[in-house]
C-alpha cells in the first residue's frame, strides 16, 4: 500500500477531531462529530471544509483560451477576467474526462481546478491536447491549498476577516485579496448548493487560514464538514460528481448537463462529433434523481427495476437526506424506461422511485 497523501491540515483535522480515511489516494477527514450535524449546519449557519486535495493548473500564453474552448465543451470565449466557468471535459467518444471549472484571471492567463483522484490522468489528458497552440501548461497543485466555507452565513463570517467588498462579487466570479491577512483568490462557489467560498492560497498559510476561519464562524453556528457531509449536501443539490453521474462511459448530455454542451460555440471541440450525434439521436441513458419516502439507503450498484422486474439500470448515487429524512439519490436508466415507474429492491423489499427533478431542498446560493 502506498502512502496516502496529506492536505496541509491533516495536523488541523486530526487536533479537532476528524475521522480520517482514505479518499481517492488522500487522508481526509470523512465527518468531525455527526455528518447529520455537519450537513445541517452548512444548510442553516455555516460549514468549513478542506479541499486542499484538488488539483489547479495554470493555462497561459497566446494560444490559451482557443486551446481551452478545444478543450472544454462549455464556452470560454464567454468569459473576462475575474469569472469562472464550469465544463466537462470529454473525450472523441462524448465520455467524461473529468468536470472543472475554469478561471480566467487576464488575457493568456487561466486557472483551472480539477478533481482530486484524476489529477494525473487529467493532466496527461490536457498536456496530450496541447498540440499546435501555443500554450503552456503548469501543474501548481502542490503549492495551493483550499478551503471552503459554504452556508446562508459564510458570506459575512468571511467578510469579517477580508477588505474585499464580497457583496459585490457575483456567483461563479471570484477576486484576489486577503482573508485573515493571508492573500487569497476568492471565489464564489462551492459543492453544497449554499452560498459561500472557496479560498485558494500558499499551502503553508492553510492552518492559519482554517482557524482563523473556524474561530470567526464558531459565534455564528460554523461547523468543522468532512467528506460525509460534502456528498449529501451535493446529492441534495442535484449535484454530479465524477465517477458516479458523469463517467468515462456517461456524456454530459445523459447526466443532464446539457447546458454546458456549446454545440454552436463557434469552435469545435474534442467530443463535439459525438455529442451532437448523441443530441440528434437522443441519448440511450439517461441520470434520474430520485426520493424513495423510506429511510433505508439505496445504494450505488443497486439494480433499477421497471414496473415488470425487468432491470432497466442502476443506482449511481445514494444517501440519506437529513433535510428531508429520507433516502434520496440517482440512477442511470435506459432513456425509454425513465418515463415509467421505476423500482429498487432492498434485501426483499421493493421500494418505488419517487423522480425530481433537482435540487431537492430550497437553496440560498448568491445570484
Amino acid at each position: 500500500m502506498s502512502e496516502l497523501k496529506r492536505t496541509p491540515l491533516r495536523d488541523f483535522h486530526a487536533a479537532h477531531g476528524g475521522r480520517l480515511v482514505d479518499f481517492a489516494g488522500w487522508e481526509m477527514p470523512v465527518q468531525y462529530r455527526s455528518i447529520l450535524e455537519e450537513h445541517k449546519a452548512v444548510r442553516t449557519a455555516a460549514g468549513l471544509f478542506d479541499v486542499s486535495h484538488m488539483g489547479e493548473v495554470d493555462v497561459r500564453g497566446p494560444g490559451a483560451a482557443a486551446f481551452l474552448n478545444r478543450l472544454v465543451t462549455n464556452d470560454v470565449a464567454k468569459l473576462f477576467p475575474g469569472r469562472v466557468l464550469y465544463s466537462p471535459m470529454c473525450q472523441p467518444n462524448g465520455g467524461v474526462v473529468d468536470d472543472l471549472l475554469v478561471y480566467m484571471r487576464g488575457v493568456d492567463d487561466y486557472f483551472l481546478c480539477i478533481n482530486a483522484g484524476n489529477i494525473d490522468k487529467d493532466l496527461a489528458w490536457i498536456r496530450g491536447q496541447t498540440a499546435g497552440f501555443d500554450v503552456t501548461v503548469t501543474d501548481r497543485s502542490p503549492d495551493y491549498a483550499l478551503i471552503a466555507v459554504q452556508g446562508p452565513k459564510a458570506a459575512g463570517i468571511v467578510q469579517s476577516l477580508s477588505g474585499a467588498k464580497l457583496e459585490a462579487v457575483r456567483y461563479y466570479h471570484f477576486v484576489e485579496g486577503t482573508v485573515a491577512g493571508i492573500h487569497c483568490l476568492i471565489s464564489r462557489t462551492g459543492y453544497t448548493g449554499e452560498d459561500g467560498f472557496e479560498l485558494y492560497h500558499a499551502a503553508g498559510d492553510a492552518p492559519a487560514l482554517a482557524a482563523a476561519l473556524l474561530a470567526a464562524g464558531q459565534p455564528h453556528g460554523l461547523q468543522l464538514a468532512g467528506l460525509g457531509a460534502r456528498d449529501s449536501l451535493r446529492l441534495e443539490a442535484g449535484y454530479p460528481l465524477y465517477g458516479h453521474e458523469i463517467t468515462a462511459d456517461v456524456s454530459p448530455l445523459a447526466a443532464g448537463l446539457g447546458w454546458t454542451v456549446k454545440l454552436d460555440k463557434g469552435a469545435d471541440f474534442v467530443g463535439r462529433d459525438a455529442l451532437l450525434a448523441e443530441k440528434q439521436a437522443g441519448a440511450r441513458q439517461r441520470v434520474v434523481f430520485f426520493r424513495t419516502g423510506d429511510r433505508r439507503i439505496v445504494r450505488a450498484e443497486s439494480a433499477v427495476l421497471d414496473g415488470a422486474g425487468h432491470t432497466v439500470g442502476k443506482v449511481v448515487s445514494g444517501t440519506l437526506s437529513p433535510i428531508l429524512n429520507e433516502a434520496i439519490g440517482s440512477a442511470l436508466v435506459d432513456a425509454a424506461a425513465a418515463a415509467q415507474p421505476l423500482q429498487v429492491d432492498i434485501r426483499g423489499t421493493k421500494l418505488n422511485l419517487h423522480l425530481v427533478k433537482p435540487p431537492f431542498v430550497e437553496l440560498k446560493k448568491s445570484s
